[in-house]
């Protein structure tokens, strides 16, 4: 079972996410994150670049999770400049070893492959950010993905298409195709931090903390991971049924267990 932490608001578990993430950078300066893009992750990021605020970061290595395919080279909402604007400069990272999908389209037959190799050669990922969507997805991997995928193109849903629309000008504006790592890419890094922040994520919260695994939830097959940390503020928490146990757990968990 994943541990969920229940906390106040969005802040308070962006600090808590934070605070796991530079305990493992202090302790492994090399160490290799898997890097979520989008709203949900920015308040950790903006607590990490505080934390961590004078530490020599320049041999973290990083792994975005997806990337849009077709968006011209420097387009604002390409996730290649997201993670340049979002984490490297807030938290003075080295920007030639945070890798993130290649999204063009002449090269988007072997991309997944490519990334796979990159990520094997780095040794693996230590610990993989992870936002949920509204429908259970996990990076780009939509309802119906399998659970043991790879990094490859996917087609976005239309409502993931709607979700991120409020990132440009309109709908229409939003690409069709991404490159994501697969569901079992994913599950290889070593520790797993999901965040869920608001109640549009109540739901699907539920189905994959509480639910059966299925390829119908992506985000469901944390359960088959070891080391899960599922970190969610009150509203995200709203339709969890053991909602009171976790606070159990987490108020009465022993002085050395990390999360």
């Amino acid at each position: 079972m994943a541990e969920v932490v229940i906390v106040k608001d969005a802040d308070e578990g962006g600090a808590l996410g934070a605070a796991v993430v530079a305990r493992l950078v202090r302790q492994t300066p090399a160490a290799v994150l898997g890097l979520a893009t989008g709203s949900t992750p920015l308040t950790m990021y903006r607590h990490l670049a505080v934390q961590l605020a004078g530490a020599d970061l320049g041999q973290v290595r990083g792994f975005a999770l997806d990337e849009y395919v077709g968006l011209p080279t420097g387009h604002p909402e390409s996730y290649r400049a997201v993670i340049d604007r979002e984490v490297v400069v807030p938290l003075g990272l080295d920007a030639g070893r945070i890798a993130v999908p290649n999204g063009k389209i002449e090269t988007a037959e072997h991309a997944g492959r490519d990334y796979e190799a990159a990520i094997a050669a780095a040794g693996g990922v230590d610990l993989q950010i992870l936002g949920i969507g509204t429908d259970g997805h996990i990076g780009f991997n939509e309802p119906g993905s399998s659970l043991a995928s790879l990094t490859r193109v996917k087609t976005l849903a239309p409502q993931t298409r709607a979700d991120n629309a409020r990132f440009f000008e309109s709908i229409d504006d939003v690409p069709m195709h991404c490159i994501t790592q697969g569901i079992g890419t994913i599950l290889r890094a070593r520790h797993l931090v999901l965040l869920a922040f608001g109640a549009s994520k109540a739901h699907a919260l539920a189905a994959a903390v509480e639910g059966a695994v299925s390829s119908s939830v992506p985000a469901s097959a944390i359960a088959l991971h070891p080391h899960v940390t599922v970190i969610v503020d009150e509203a995200a928490a709203a339709e969890l049924v053991n909602a009171d146990y976790y606070r159990y757990v987490f108020d009465n968990r022993p002085a050395w267990q990390e999360l």
